[in-house]
């Protein structure tokens, strides 16, 4: 089990993350979870045809209906025989996306999916998100490069991080983030801060990884919010206020196990109107990806499959038999 930093200051501790199975435990199988009453969203991909599953989310990314697909398999623990994928084709498109505005706003909320690259994996350019918009919308409206005022937007982005090349295609895991305390880049532009464990968790190919993080807001003139990270069931990072990080500039920071700086705690908001009130899965992969990362000549065809998401108001934890 990964460890993580403790906060440096005492004052209001944060409670100790969880671990292995959560909600999950009480739904083997993932079995009747998305009837789950703190549910807000589930998806397995098992039923129904991909126009019927196309329509279940507020909007589809597929160009001329090419890069989202059904296909068999999933992990083993749900029994199941088909998941979600997704192929991205550099000349052609920047793969796709399922975008889905939550059935109500909340102020703590979890996303789990599980993911699988492939063997020829890539260097990706963003990946899966959760945040909030206000007002809501049923469509994504990232505004690359542009500070949010902090009533209006926040955005969460996890995904794989090339770091220049040094990573391991395709990538290790990394937090790519918008809000309005965020800081600016070297050429005064806003882009998202990327935010780094204390230790790289690099992104396995050839087989399925259970990928959960959790979002909880601030309220109102605090720095009590919260960001964490779990990789199968176990905890990988926690973005605390007092937690030890590095210099932190418009690129980001890394957590530190000791020493360093402690976070000032996240005010992801200036009014509690703003919520958590979309999940957007999206697998964009653009030749800039690859320029980033030093890569001359990357692979044009660009795969991944997801399956069993699910988005609730507390911790679900991995598949259960």
């Amino acid at each position: 089990m990964l460890l993580l930093p403790p906060p440096t200051s005492a004052e209001d501790p944060p409670a100790a993350l969880p671990s292995g199975a959560g909600l999950s435990a009480k739904y083997p199988g993932d079995r009747g979870i998305a009837k789950a009453p703190r549910v807000l969203l589930a998806a397995d991909f098992e039923t129904g045809t991909l126009p019927e599953i196309l329509r279940q989310w507020d909007e589809a990314n597929n160009k001329d209906g090419k890069p989202i697909a059904l296909a068999d398999g999933g992990p083993a623990e749900t029994g199941g025989k088909r998941c979600l994928q997704v192929t991205a084709t550099l000349g052609q498109d920047n793969g796709g996306s399922l975008y889905k505005q939550l059935p109500r706003s909340v102020d703590t909320a979890y996303a789990r999916f599980y993911v699988k690259f492939p063997k020829d994996a890539e260097y990706i350019h963003h990946f899966v998100w959760m945040g909030g918009h206000n007002p809501p919308t049923r469509w994504p409206n990232p505004r690359a490069g542009t500070k949010p005022a902090g009533d209006d937007r926040f955005s969460v982005g996890i995904e794989p991080w090339g770091e220049r090349g040094r990573a391991e295609r395709p990538g290790n895991w990394n937090f790519y983030v918008y809000w309005h305390e965020m800081k600016v880049s070297a050429r005064n532009e806003y882009w998202g801060n990327g935010l780094a464990p204390v230790e790289p968790q690099p992104c396995p190919r050839e087989r399925w990884q259970c990928v959960e993080f959790m979002i909880k807001l601030n309220g109102k003139g605090k720095r009590d919010g919260e960001l964490a990270l779990w990789l199968d069931g176990e905890p990988a990072a926690h973005f605390v206020k007092g937690a030890p990080r590095d210099k932190w500039t418009g690129m980001g920071f890394r957590l530190l196990e000791k020493g360093g700086e402690p976070f000032e705690g996240f005010d992801w908001r200036t009014t509690e109107d703003l919520k958590i009130n979309y999940f957007w899965l999206e697998h964009y992969v653009t030749e800039n990806a690859a320029r980033q990362n030093n890569v001359e000549k990357p692979n044009p065809l660009n795969r991944v499959w997801f399956d069993d998401v699910v988005v609730a108001e507390e911790y679900v934890g991995p598949i259960r038999e």
